[in-house]
């Protein structure tokens, strides 16, 4: 008879706190704890191993374990940049959306039970052959002990590559598909890796069940006709890239068919831009071509999220190469990117006529308008009765993105530019960690671009936030009455 998963004594009370604790609760215990002495460390480990244990992957994407656990990077990196009791608001909002998904109906009751490693005849390369009969079958509960098996045998990048496998054509049915594993990974590289025969296992399991995936002939086609798997490619950036950067940056701000990116991307590896600049480069024009958009859905943020996450794998030196070049050249494919297609304005935004028209603003004064604005943005915009892909940004939101490239363009201070967006982003309990991870995803992209570029991630900050804010914040409003903000 299967048994539930049990964690090492050290974290297993905690876990138990999060299953246990009633929701109407969890806000002002949690906060109690950490400002008791628990560390956000122990605090965000045991809330990915609680919704992972007590809550089930639904049928789509929101819900179970997740987006508590992909967001756990964003999480901890917002909270050591932040002080005092907003230091903990991204912990305590992490903690209440496990809390809340392990005591949702939809996602339970569910207790994840043990599993042990499986394999063919303890031979890596027998499992590895077995293992697509399962994944044909959509029997993720044998990839799941497949996967713990290559666990012990193999690195964490190596295991990351054969779930690649899998999971960069599935991107192209749900973005999730790619990056649940991804942002497991960066929180386990968080976390330590000895926890890694725990949390990877509901990424493997979302990955690997029903529907299979389908081929991707045109990226492969793509790597084939330029060759790029028989050349010896630079990695590595430089000065020497800058202007070859911003001109593959104009041509992905400018696209209007996201189809025709691929090959964008592959002609500049071809004709020797190295990794990180065409990362840099689909990075940057992605962020002018998110300010561009139209949304008006917090969840539409993997233009961003997207880019950085695929700079993190170009880094990782176990996964192949071929890995690399078809996560990169797959950046569009995902649903939740492409919906920004038919939400284009034609040309740059924001408007230089628009920000021209901006009062002149000190610093000061720059950071508290935007601050204030964002934060009396329409109410009647914060739940429209639409279906979220349908949602459209209001002006205001347009006005809030001027108000940053006035700032942009005045060369005030990032930081504390970066530490209003902290603020703002904290509040938000609706888009199950999205307004978090695009934050941490604009912050990480700003310090990886070259001063030239850079700004327009952090004015895509600002317009990302603006989208978020105000829609649902209920855990803030009830943290305020036990925090000092």
């Amino acid at each position: 008879m299967f048994k539930p998963v049990i964690y090492p004594d050290d974290i297993e009370p905690l876990v138990q706190f999060i299953e246990d604790t009633a929701p109407e609760n969890i806000v002002a215990e949690t906060y109690e704890k950490l400002r008791n002495g628990t560390s956000v460390k122990q605090m965000l480990l045991a809330s990915g191993l609680a919704v992972m244990r007590s809550s089930d992957l639904p049928p789509g994407h929101h819900g179970g374990p997740l987006h508590p656990i992909s967001g756990i990077h964003a999480v901890h990196c917002m909270s050591e940049r932040m002080t005092g009791d907003y230091a903990l608001m991204p912990v305590v909002q992490n903690v209440a959306l496990s809390n809340k998904h392990i005591n949702s109906m939809s996602m339970g009751p569910y207790i994840m039970a043990d599993a042990q490693p499986e394999s063919v005849n303890n031979s890596v390369e027998e499992t590895l052959e077995a293992m697509p009969y399962h994944l044909s079958r959509g029997a993720y509960n044998a990839m799941d002990s497949y996967y713990l098996f290559l666990l012990e045998k193999l690195t964490p990048g190596q295991v990351l590559d054969h779930l690649m496998q899998v999971a960069i054509p599935k991107n192209q049915k749900d973005d999730h598909n790619f990056l649940f594993p991804s942002f497991t990974w960066r929180a386990l590289d968080y976390f330590g890796w000895e926890y890694a025969k725990y949390l990877i296992r509901p990424a493997v399991r979302y990955v690997t069940r029903p529907p299979g995936p389908s081929p991707i002939h045109d990226i492969d086609d793509l790597i084939e006709e330029h060759g790029l798997l028989k050349r010896v490619l630079r990695v590595k950036t430089g000065d020497d890239e800058t202007e070859a950067v911003g001109v593959l940056a104009e041509k992905i701000g400018l696209s209007a068919k996201f189809g025709d990116i691929p090959g964008i991307m592959a002609q500049a590896l071809a004709d020797g831009l190295s990794l990180e600049g065409v990362v840099e480069g689909l990075s940057v024009g992605g962020s002018r071509m998110f300010l561009r958009s139209q949304t008006g859905n917090p969840m539409d943020v993997h233009i961003h999220t997207g880019a950085n996450i695929r700079r993190y794998l170009i880094g990782q030196r176990d996964l192949s190469m071929n890995t690399k070049l078809r996560a990169l050249l797959t950046w569009h494919a995902g649903p939740e990117v492409r919906s920004a297609q038919f939400k284009l304005a034609p040309v740059h935004q924001p408007e230089a006529d628009r920000v021209a028209a901006q009062p002149t603003r000190t610093q000061v004064e720059s950071l508290r308008d935007m601050e204030a604005f964002i934060g009396t943005l329409p109410i009647g915009e914060r739940l429209p009765s639409l279906g979220l892909g349908l949602w459209m940004c209001t002006d205001e939101v347009k006005e809030a993105a001027a108000m940053a490239q006035q700032y942009a363009d005045c060369n005030f201070d990032p930081d504390a530019l970066i530490q209003m967006l902290d603020r703002i982003v904290c509040r938000d309990s609706f888009s199950e960690m999205h307004a978090y991870k695009h934050n941490q995803a604009t912050y990480e992209e700003f310090h990886n671009t070259r001063a030239e570029f850079r700004w327009t991630h952090l004015v895509s900050a600002v317009q990302g936030a603006a989208i978020s804010h105000g829609r649902m914040q209920e855990v803030y409003e009830y943290a305020d009455k036990v925090a000092h903000f």
